[in-house]
């Protein structure tokens, strides 16, 4: 097949599924794994099938695909699709840029430190810097490695016992510090979980207490990682509070805002991270509430020079860099040696949006969320379970009068969502309770679009009640 006529083959099935959002079908593909592994052929050859084989293949994996650009899409803590963003996707697969040196990637280099720079300016860090990272959990990672390195300057080269070495984490916190905790050499127990409010949100006053204890117990505090948008309820940390205390002790105050970040955008919502200037590093993912396709993350430094020390393996690779270019090669201040251009995608959005797009779409979305918890809120047969500070709406179902288990009734209804196909929200627990949790961070949903899940959850849960089975 010819190259236009390849490409136009390709374009037709992608203005096919854009177009797939306004089609009343599935969400989530009708069979499960064993059904799809048992009528699906995804083997790899030994004698390939050439070029048109592609087609055929690319049609059965988006038939088969969960449509994540669908206002139906409530399920994790990012959805939908952006046409200018898409376009940065295709072409920066097609340049097959890396970036790890200025060299290979001139124009992407200068468009990464602009976005950088920028995200910098508004978290408040004049003269931070960062990179882009493989996601919220890398940049967590980073971020501890960077307070080892603060703590015990040279660790990077010399190596450490961090056998009495502990963090502070949020209890509520991402489980990707236990990642890090592992990775830069303290181990799971080394992470102190520090209780929450009400809210969901640490308690200054906790955390006092716990690095008062630890330093009795003869451990070594290093670091505290706060919470911008936890997982679940989507609480904020108090930045103010919690900084003071850790830049009492010395210790590293890095910020997981993986999924709140975007809020800082919003002069109405940015409150929610007052502080976050005394941070010493913060990671921030544009593929969450900004809408980037996956994977489009920063981890943001106040001083970068601590970053270029924790990359400083990179010095020995003569036969990438040359001193000509010592502060443009992106592969000073990264992990990855190489790296693909994510950065394409959100100068392109950002190009198109501006700032004040960003923050009208922070407002819209909070306001979607109100919308939701005022419906649940206003229904007797459904209950929140958290007050709530972002997009995240944690509720459940809950009539009055029956004497069904709870926890087994929300986890029927939510398989039923599920095996339904209309509808995906996360099932979680807060505390012992199980709970429903969409999430507003798709720029598809409307206000119509809530309207019809939480009438589907009512008649889900009616039918439970009354004894009806599934449908599906």
């Amino acid at each position: 097949m010819e190259t236009e006529a390849f490409i136009n083959e390709i374009a037709s099935r992608l203005v096919n599924y854009i177009d797939s959002k306004d089609q009343n079908e599935r969400v989530n593909p009708a069979l499960g794994a064993r059904s799809l592994k048992r009528v699906l052929d995804v083997s790899v050859p030994l004698e390939g099938m050439g070029i048109n084989g592609v087609l055929d293949d690319l049609d059965t994996f988006m038939a088969n695909s969960v449509k994540t650009h669908r206002a139906e899409f409530m399920n994790p803590l990012w959805g939908g699709l952006s046409l200018p963003a898409l376009a940065g996707e295709i072409i920066a697969s097609a340049t097959n840029n890396s970036m790890y040196t200025f060299e290979l990637s001139p124009i992407a280099t200068l468009i990464e430190q602009t976005v950088l720079k920028r995200m910098c300016e508004i978290v408040g860090f004049p003269d931070g810097f960062g990179t882009l990272t493989t996601g919220g959990s890398n940049g967590n990672m980073i971020g501890m490695l960077c307070a080892r390195e603060h703590s015990i300057p040279g660790s990077t080269k010399t190596g450490f016992d961090g056998s009495k070495m502990v963090a502070f984490v949020s209890a509520e916190s991402h489980y990707s510090v236990l990642m890090a905790a592992n990775v830069i050499g303290i181990g799971h127990q080394n992470v102190i979980k520090v209780r929450c409010d009400e809210n969901g949100c640490m308690r200054p006053e906790s955390l006092r207490e716990e690095i008062d204890f630890a330093i009795k117990e003869g451990l070594t505090p290093f670091c505290v990682v706060a919470t911008s948008g936890t997982t679940v309820r989507g609480a904020f940390d108090p930045l103010n509070d919690l900084a003071e205390i850790a830049h009492e002790h010395d210790l590293w105050f890095h910020v997981d805002a993986a999924w709140g970040g975007t809020c800082m955008f919003s002069p109405t919502h940015r409150a929610l991270m007052d502080g976050i200037q005394k941070a010493d590093s913060i990671c921030w993912d544009a593929h969450k509430m900004m809408g980037l396709p996956l994977i489009c993350s920063t981890f943001l430094i106040k001083k970068p020079q601590v970053l270029r020390t924790l990359c400083g393996h990179a010095n020995v690779a003569h036969y990438l860099f040359l001193d000509d270019a010592e502060y443009d090669d992106l592969g000073r201040y990264s992990l990855q040696c190489g790296r693909r251009n994510d950065a394409l995608k959100l100068w392109l959005e950002w190009r198109v949006r501006g700032d004040a797009g960003w923050s009208k779409m922070v407002d819209q979305y909070m306001d979607h969320a109100a919308h939701l918890e005022s419906l649940i809120g206003a229904h007797p047969s459904l209950e929140l379970m958290s007050s709530r500070m972002w997009t995240n709406v944690c509720f459940r179902y809950a009539p009055e009068g029956t004497d069904m288990d709870l926890n087994e009734l929300n986890g029927e209804l939510r398989n039923r969502l599920i095996q339904e196909g209309m509808f995906m929200v996360s099932r979680s627990n807060i505390g012992d309770d199980v709970i429903l949790r969409p999430v507003i961070s798709n720029q598809n949903v409307t206000v119509g679009s809530i309207d019809r899940f939480v009438e589907t959850v009512l008649r889900h849960g009616d039918e439970i009640l009354r004894g009806l089975p599934s449908k599906n």
